[in-house]
């Protein structure tokens, strides 16, 4: 079943749109008031263009050249120029979603009605997204100040009809090319149209949004891990009771703790401990505190979202356009530290997530603490190593996400000839992001992969119906139960591709319905 177009109107794009533009490949259209809105906003370009009064960006060079005006004769050149000296990634490219997350979000801008370009500019953006053309955009390049500048001009240099471009086939060819297939005609940019297609925090915006929609699935996940091992290893349920939330009042902490009552309840496992006999008073942090790290994580991922939301719904651009008071005005919106400052804390939300779920699994490993388990798992220890090196694997990864949850938004280094003398650095913060939160969804994996063989070794005792359906899943798909060593990477990615799909949330609340 094909997508519903995306319409791009002056209004924010919604998240959910720019999941099914970048992930889905939904085709995207202008709505009649961006159109009006761009017919508005390039009347005012071309009256200042045709003034005897410089004005920045339209009659003018830029940055630190912005004091020399630029004769009519030269304006198209000078467009060019820009998008071509500011084309200046290098480095791998970057994933086909984060450039389609890019193009639409430059093109959200632009229908403002704030940036000044004219209607056929835009709706050629719209029309790459929409034959599925990608530019080709390097990794290294964006500073987040002025928004980003370089992957930007390498969409805008698609839309000239230069450059590289993936095809719809994923082929690299040269964009000419790819434009002539599709029947469609490179733009000759007019004044202000180049500066208009590359000032803004397009890149690092599109890549926040679809981390925060990834956590949202990964902190539920997480949530499961946790009552899959809480269960494995006879913790206790009666730490996660509402009312011992409620006097603590986070909201992600009171959500995630609902989430491990539903996910244990009727565990045979669970009551087989809930005895007079049981000699334990508390469970260890990592398993106890819980719902406290989880909660801190989703509330700092549902702040970030309000952030998104208002950069969503943002004109980023300089200089922009006033229409109904037909003027342009300089103004510092382009700066990235809104956007920055939250893709870091994000980057420390997945390295303390992670850090706790290979604690939670390390305890499955240890004959000392794992309450009457197999060392490391394993079948016949000593012959076997079991789960033992699937645990240096999460290590290595928390490790790593340590090391990326150091912010990038607080190193600024100075460009331009000291014009631009602070940078948000957001680019790179989103960049680190995407390996912390891949980083994420394998430390999960691994810990729901150890718990369910932890699960499967308490028989005949039995899991709770909902953590007994994710080891159904993992079962199912080729994943098998306790047994002698066998080559256990292709389970360990299998379990990464079941964590990332949603197939172990699906899993989960096919039993206890959708979780918190």
């Amino acid at each position: 079943m094909s997508l519903a177009p995306v319409i791009v109107g002056t209004g924010p794009v919604t998240f959910d749109e720019l999941i099914a533009v970048t992930r889905d490949g939904a085709t995207v259209t202008l709505g009649d008031d961006a159109l009006a809105a761009i017919d508005r906003a390039r009347e005012v370009v071309d009256v200042l263009a045709a003034a005897e009064t410089p004005a920045y960006g339209i009659s003018t060079g830029f940055g630190a050249l912005a004091t020399r005006h630029i004769p009519t004769e030269m304006r198209a050149q000078l467009q060019k120029s820009l998008v071509r000296s500011h084309a200046a990634g290098s480095g791998p490219e970057v994933e086909r979603e984060v450039t389609r997350g890019l193009m639409l979000l430059r093109l959200s801008t632009l229908a403002t009605g704030h940036t000044g370009v004219r209607r056929e500019t835009a709706q050629l953006l719209a029309d790459l997204l929409t034959h599925d053309i990608t530019p080709v955009v390097h990794e290294y390049g964006s500073l987040g100040c002025s928004g980003d500048l370089a992957p930007l001009s390498h969409c805008a240099l698609a839309l000239m009809g230069e450059g590289s471009v993936r095809n719809a086939a994923g082929e690299l060819v040269p964009a000419a090319e790819a434009l002539a297939d599709a029947g469609l005609t490179p733009v000759e940019l007019a004044a202000k149209e180049g500066l208009a297609l590359i000032n803004g925090t397009d890149g690092m915006l599109g890549m926040l949004v679809m981390a925060i929609s990834d956590l949202r699935m990964l902190l539920r996940t997480a949530d499961i891990a946790a009552a899959m091992s809480v269960e494995g290893q006879l913790g206790t349920d009666r730490v996660f009771a509402a009312e011992l939330h409620a006097i603590r009042p986070h909201p992600g902490q009171a959500q995630s703790a609902a989430n491990l009552t539903s996910l244990m309840a009727d565990s045979a496992i669970v009551a087989s401990h809930r005895t007079g006999d049981c000699n334990r008073v508390q469970d260890a942090y990592s398993l106890r505190c819980s719902p406290q790290v989880h909660g801190a994580a989703r509330d700092t991922v549902e702040y970030a979202a309000v952030v998104a939301g208002r950069e969503l719904a943002s004109a980023v651009d300089n200089p922009v356009v006033l229409a109904d008071e037909g003027r342009v005005e300089s103004n510092g919106n382009f700066h990235g530290a809104p956007v920055a400052y939250v893709l870091d804390f994000l980057a420390i939300v997945a390295a303390d997530v992670a850090s706790i779920s290979e604690r939670r699994t390390d305890r499955f490993l240890d004959k000392t603490r794992s309450h009457g388990l197999n060392p490391f798992l394993a079948d016949d220890p000593g012959v076997d190593s079991g789960h033992m090196i699937a645990q240096y694997t999460q290590a290595a990864i928390v490790s790593e996400l340590k090391r990326l949850a150091n912010p990038a938004s607080v190193d600024s280094i100075p460009s331009s000839a000291m014009q631009e003398d602070h940078v948000s650095m957001g680019w790179s913060a989103a960049r680190k992001l995407r390996r912390s939160v891949d980083g994420l969804t394998r430390v999960v994996a691994i810990e729901v992969l150890t718990a369910a063989r932890a699960l499967d070794m308490r028989a005949p005792l039995t899991p709770s119906p909902a953590t007994a359906a994710v080891v159904a899943a993992l079962r199912e798909a080729g994943i098998e139960g306790p047994g002698p060593d066998r080559h256990l990477s292709p389970e360990i990615e299998t379990a990464v591709q079941l964590v990332a799909s949603g197939a172990v949330l699906a899993a989960a609340e096919s039993v206890v319905g959708e979780l918190a």
